[in-house]
C-alpha cells in the first residue's frame, strides 16, 4: 500500500486534566472568551475531582492509539501516530510543532467526534489551522477524516454496547425496556446553523438520530423505538439549548409507566467524564430514585469494529478506498465549505 500522499496521522481530541493542580487551568481553557465567572467552574472542577483530578478521556485516548497501531501495523499502515488536544497537554500545536521537526508534509486527522457541527468539527478545523500557523514554516498540512456517525464499524462498536447493557438487566424488563440514547447538548442556535446552507441547518442533531436509529433498527429491528435526549448542558439559563435533558426525560418515562431504561452514549466516541459523572451518577441516581432498571452502553473506545473503522477511514485517503456507511444522510465532513457550522454569538454570561 503506498502512503506517498501523506506520512503521518494525527489523532486530535478534546484533552482532560492529569491531576488536580490541572483542572482550574484546564476548565479555563475550555471556556476562554465567555466570560464565565471561577464560582461557576468551580461547580464543574468537583465532578473532576471526584476522580481525583484526572480526566478519563485520556487513558482513553492513549488506549486508543495503542490499538490504533496495532491495526495499522497489521494491514501495513506505516504512519507514524501523533496525539494533540485542544484544551490540554499535549496541545496540537505541540504535536503539529512535533511534525514538523520530524520531517512530516502531510498528515491524516481523526478529531474524536462523530459528527458535524461547530464544537465537534469547524472549531477543530480552527484548532488545526491556529495550530499550522504557531508551528510557523514547514508546519505540515492537516486533512481531517470525514465524519464517521453512520460508519458500520462506528455502529457496531455502540451496537455491542447496548446489546450487552440490554442483557445486564433483570428478564421480565428487558423486552420492553426503553432505549435511550444521549449526546452532548448544544445551543439551538448552533445546532440551528450546523451543516451547509443546502442542508437547511440541524446538521448535528440530525447525524446524532441517525446513528440512535441505527444502534435501535440493527438491536430491536426496522420498527424499534427510541429516544434521543440530551446531556451536559451548561452556559446561561436564558439561552435555549437542546431539550429534553436525560435526568428530565427519565422522569416522563417513569411517569408513563416505564419500568427500564438503556442509556446509550452515542455522542461520544469514548467513556469521558460527562459520561461517567453525568450518567454513571446523576442519571443513575435519577432512574434509582424514581424506580427504574438503569443500564447503561459502553461507547466506542478501542472496540475493534471502532478501531477498524478509524483504520477504513485513513483507507479512503490513502488508496481511494470506497468509502463506507450504513446512513441515509450521505458521506459529510470531506471538503467543508468555509461557512459551514459557524461559530456561535456568544453573548455575555
Amino acid at each position: 500500500m503506498s502512503t506517498s500522499e501523506f506520512d503521518a496521522f494525527l489523532l486530535l481530541s478534546f484533552g482532560g486534566p492529569e491531576g488536580p493542580d490541572d483542572v482550574m487551568p484546564f476548565l479555563h481553557n475550555v471556556t476562554r472568551g465567555r466570560g464565565i465567572p471561577d464560582e461557576r467552574l468551580a461547580a464543574v472542577a468537583e465532578h473532576y475531582h471526584h476522580f481525583h483530578g484526572v480526566s478519563p478521556i485520556n487513558a482513553g485516548n492513549r488506549a486508543l492509539i495503542a490499538a490504533l497501531r496495532e491495526e495499522f501495523d497489521a494491514h501495513g499502515i506505516a504512519l507514524p501516530i501523533y496525539w494533540g488536544n485542544r484544551n490540554w497537554k499535549p496541545y496540537v500545536a505541540d504535536a503539529v510543532r512535533q511534525m514538523r521537526d520530524d520531517g512530516v508534509g502531510r498528515a491524516l486527522v481523526l478529531a474524536t467526534s462523530a459528527t458535524g457541527g461547530y464544537s465537534s468539527c469547524r472549531q477543530y478545523r480552527e484548532d488545526m489551522a491556529q495550530a499550522r500557523t504557531v508551528a510557523g514554516e514547514g508546519s505540515p498540512q492537516l486533512v481531517k477524516l470525514r465524519h464517521f456517525f453512520d460508519h458500520p464499524g462506528f455502529v457496531a462498536a455502540n451496537l455491542d454496547g447496548a446489546r450487552t447493557a440490554l442483557e445486564s438487566l433483570p428478564a421480565d424488563v428487558r423486552d420492553d425496556a426503553r432505549l435511550v440514547f444521549t449526546a452532548h447538548s448544544v445551543p439551538v442556535s448552533m445546532n440551528a446553523s450546523s451543516g451547509p446552507d443546502a442542508f437547511g441547518g440541524g446538521l448535528y442533531e440530525a447525524q446524532q438520530r441517525e446513528t440512535a436509529r441505527l444502534v435501535a433498527m440493527l438491536l430491536r429491528g426496522p420498527d424499534a423505538e427510541f429516544d434521543l435526549v440530551w446531556q451536559s448542558r451548561s452556559g446561561p439559563p436564558q439561552v435555549p439549548w437542546l431539550a429534553p435533558d436525560i435526568n428530565d426525560h427519565l422522569r416522563d418515562l417513569a411517569q408513563r409507566g416505564t419500568r427500564a431504561v438503556v442509556v446509550c452514549p452515542t455522542g461520544f466516541v469514548a467513556d469521558h467524564l460527562e459520561v461517567l459523572w453525568d450518567l454513571d451518577n446523576e442519571a443513575a441516581q435519577t432512574a434509582a430514585e424514581l424506580g427504574l432498571h438503569f443500564a447503561r452502553a459502553a461507547a466506542a473506545g478501542t472496540h475493534p469494529g471502532f478501531v477498524a473503522a478509524i483504520r477504513e477511514l485513513v483507507q479512503e485517503q490513502l488508496d481511494g478506498a470506497e468509502p463506507k456507511t450504513l446512513g441515509t444522510l450521505g458521506i459529510c465532513g470531506v471538503d467543508c465549505p468555509a461557512d459551514c457550522c459557524p461559530a456561535p454569538q456568544r453573548r455575555p454570561t
